[in-house]
C-alpha cells in the first residue's frame, strides 16, 4: 500500500481540511497520514476561529513521520503564516520530499481569510516546491498577480505560476460563471483542458481539499500528473454529485458514497 501525508488544517465539521484529505485518500486506496498546521472552529455556515499550531510541533510531526514511515506523496493545504511556511519548507527540503501537491488555500468559502496577507509572498516562493499546484481562480489571480476572466487568462496565469518554480499547474475553473473547465499546464509546456460539468448543489464544502488529496494519492500510486488529475477530477465530480446536507449551510461531498449505500444509510 502507498502512504500519503497531508499537511493542512483541521476542520471540525469534517468536510474539508485534514478530515476531507484522509477520507479521499482512504477512498482511493492509499494509507493517509496527517500533520496538522492549524485547528479551525467551523461548521457548514463558515469558519469562526483559527488557532495555529506552533512551528516546533509542526516540525516534530513531520520529523516523526519521515524518520519512521515511507512517504510516497505529500498534499499540502492550509499554511496560514510566514513562520509555518518557512518551517515546512525547511522540513520538506531536509527529507528531500518528492511528489508534492500544493493546494494554495487562502480564503474559505465563507470568505474567512486562512492565509495572512503578509504571508502571500512567502507562499509564492513556497509553490516552487510543488510537483503540482492546484489554485482556484481567486488564488491563481493572487499568485499570478493578474485578473482572470476567461480560459486564455487561466493559461496565462498558469504560466506565471509555473515561472515561480512549480513544475505543473492546475488552474480550476469552478469560479467562472460561463464555463467551469480546468486548465492543466504540464512541465513540458503542454496544456490539457478538462471540461467540467456544473452540478446543481450548494453542498461543495471541501472540494479543493478533496481534489488535491485525491491527485496526490493517484500520483503516489504511480500515475502521471495528467492521469492523476484526470482520475481525480472523475472522483470529485462523483463526490459532488453525491454530496449531502448535514447542517444549515454548505454540506460536504460524498467521499464514501458507495460505502454509505452499502451500509443502507440515508444520506439525503
Amino acid at each position: 500500500m502507498k502512504h500519503v501525508l497531508t499537511i493542512a488544517g483541521s476542520d471540525t465539521c469534517g468536510g474539508a481540511g485534514i478530515q476531507a484529505d484522509l477520507k479521499a485518500m482512504s477512498a482511493l486506496g492509499v494509507y493517509g497520514m496527517s500533520v496538522i498546521t492549524a485547528v479551525t472552529a467551523q461548521n457548514t455556515n463558515g469558519v469562526f476561529g483559527v488557532q495555529e499550531i506552533s512551528k516546533e510541533i509542526i516540525e516534530k510531526q513531520i520529523e516523526v513521520i519521515f524518520e519512521d514511515i515511507r512517504v510516497d506523496a505529500v498534499k499540502i493545504g492550509m499554511l496560514s503564516s510566514i513562520e509555518i511556511i518557512e518551517s515546512i519548507t525547511k522540513m520538506l527540503k531536509k527529507y528531500n520530499v518528492k511528489n508534492i501537491v500544493i493546494d494554495p488555500v487562502m480564503v474559505s468559502k465563507s470568505k474567512y481569510k486562512l492565509l495572512k496577507d503578509e504571508a502571500i509572498e512567502a507562499l509564492k516562493k513556497f509553490v516552487a516546491l510543488g510537483t503540482l499546484v492546484t489554485p482556484n481562480i481567486p488564488e491563481a489571480e493572487i499568485l499570478a498577480d493578474m485578473e482572470i476572466r476567461n480560459e486564455e487568462e487561466m493559461i496565462e496565469a498558469a504560466k506565471k505560476i509555473q515561472n515561480l518554480g512549480a513544475k505543473n499547474v492546475l488552474v480550476k475553473g469552478g469560479h467562472r460563471e460561463d464555463n467551469c473547465t480546468d486548465v492543466l499546464l504540464l512541465e513540458n509546456g503542454e496544456i490539457v483542458k478538462f471540461p467540467g460539468v456544473r452540478i446543481d448543489t450548494i453542498n461543495t464544502h471541501g472540494t479543493g481539499c478533496t481534489l488535491s488529496s485525491s491527485i496526490a494519492s493517484l500520483i503516489a500510486k504511480g500515475n502521471s500528473v495528467e492521469e492523476a488529475v484526470c482520475q481525480g477530477k472523475d472522483y470529485i465530480t462523483e463526490a459532488i454529485k453525491n454530496s449531502f446536507s448535514i447542517g444549515h449551510g454548505v454540506g460536504p461531498v460524498g467521499h464514501f458514497i458507495d460505502l454509505y449505500k452499502k451500509a443502507g444509510m440515508n444520506y439525503e
